[in-house]
């Protein structure tokens, strides 16, 4: 789903997913910085030659790269959209008060657009840290959503309706203070200033990315930290009417072990003041080859964390075991949900 320039992932799925799940070779999400910086979403510079991450189909970020795309039979699957796609405008929501943390409750959720059954998806995002996180949606035109940008206080949780084949990320801003215009700016995940995002974000930011009904009744959705974190995520099914079975448990768990926060090496560190504020990748911030898996690094053999000078990923992995942790951690990163599903994210760690 996510662009190319450099980066790639083959889905190697898990024996859990069945042989079609295997498909997701070809619709498998990559994305670089260049992407980013075409967007306007973010800054190049602050992401230190790093692209954004993704997962799961050709959609959000450009082509599936060339290598992914050998690695599994072509099959249909969502037509994707450039790295500086047209954006869709978006309807404007009701933004913080000027020069304020925004404190007030999060819109209502949208109401069930009219049509056939299995139109529309309901995605809760649940906000579990102790403070007000915004929730951004990176503009997709082929597949709008009503808003993109959504205050999300502690302790709350809010509802949107999405189209059944929304392919998209979605992630959490924090430290944002937004003027009656809806314009200001975010400490991390900042999306060029605006309330109602037209772009990407910044790095680092834990992404949720998702691809709806991307092939043969099929969702495909992960967690994303290859390009770093902001805050704790974790993705659950809340209703599939495939009766697919979640595999993260209601709190975050997972068999190789629960959500935890990120144990950052200084090296890594984003900080705001004094303040850390989030965790790089080590491909943004040192920005070798071997740390960005091109070159010749580029192939799943020699892009192996285990032989880096120090194994960053696990930083990641560590913290959330079934989150990607470099680019080519799919067997254990992307998950898929039969027919029709509604998911809820939570922003947390495990109790």
């Amino acid at each position: 789903m996510f662009g190319r320039n450099g980066r790639r992932r083959r889905a190697r799925l898990s024996g859990a997913l069945t042989t079609t799940a295997v498909l997701l070779g070809v619709m498998t999400l990559t994305a670089g910085c260049a992407a980013l910086g075409a967007n306007g979403a973010g800054t190049a510079a602050a992401a230190g030659g790093q692209r954004p991450s993704t997962a799961a189909s050709a959609a959000v970020g450009g082509a599936t790269a060339a290598k992914a795309a050998k690695a599994a039979p072509q099959t249909p699957r969502p037509s994707g959209r450039s790295a500086a796609p047209t954006l869709a405008r978006m309807p404007t929501a009701t933004p913080a008060s000027s020069g304020s943390s925004a404190s007030s409750a999060p819109a209502a959720p949208e109401p069930p657009p009219s049509g056939a059954a299995g139109s529309r998806r309901l995605v809760t995002f649940v906000n579990r840290m102790s403070q007000t996180i915004w929730v951004a949606a990176a503009p997709n035109a082929a597949t709008p959503l009503a808003a993109t940008g959504w205050a999300l206080p502690a302790g709350q949780s809010v509802t949107i309706t999405t189209p059944n084949n929304l392919n998209t990320r979605f992630w959490g801003r924090t430290g944002c203070a937004f003027n009656s215009e809806g314009v200001g700016h975010c400490q991390t995940g900042d999306c060029g200033g605006l309330f109602q995002c037209k772009g990407w974000g910044t790095i680092p930011a834990t992404l949720a990315e998702v691809n709806f009904d991307a092939w043969d009744s099929l969702d495909f959705y992960d967690v994303s930290m290859v390009d770093g974190s902001n805050l704790p995520m974790y993705i659950n099914i809340a209703k599939s009417s495939g009766g697919t079975v979640d595999k993260i448990s209601p709190d975050g768990c997972v068999p190789a072990g629960c959500t935890k926060p990120v144990v950052c090496p200084s090296v890594l560190d984003v900080t705001v003041g004094s303040t850390v504020v989030g965790c790089i990748s080590a491909c943004a911030r040192l920005g070798t080859d071997q740390l960005c898996c091109r070159g010749q690094w580029s192939s799943r053999a020699a892009c192996d964390p285990a032989s880096w000078p120090v194994d960053y990923a696990a930083v990641f992995k560590r913290a959330e075991p079934y989150a990607y942790s470099y680019v080519d951690d799919d067997a254990t990163s992307v998950f898929t949900c039969k027919g029709v599903c509604d998911y809820r994210i939570t922003f947390g760690i495990t109790p």
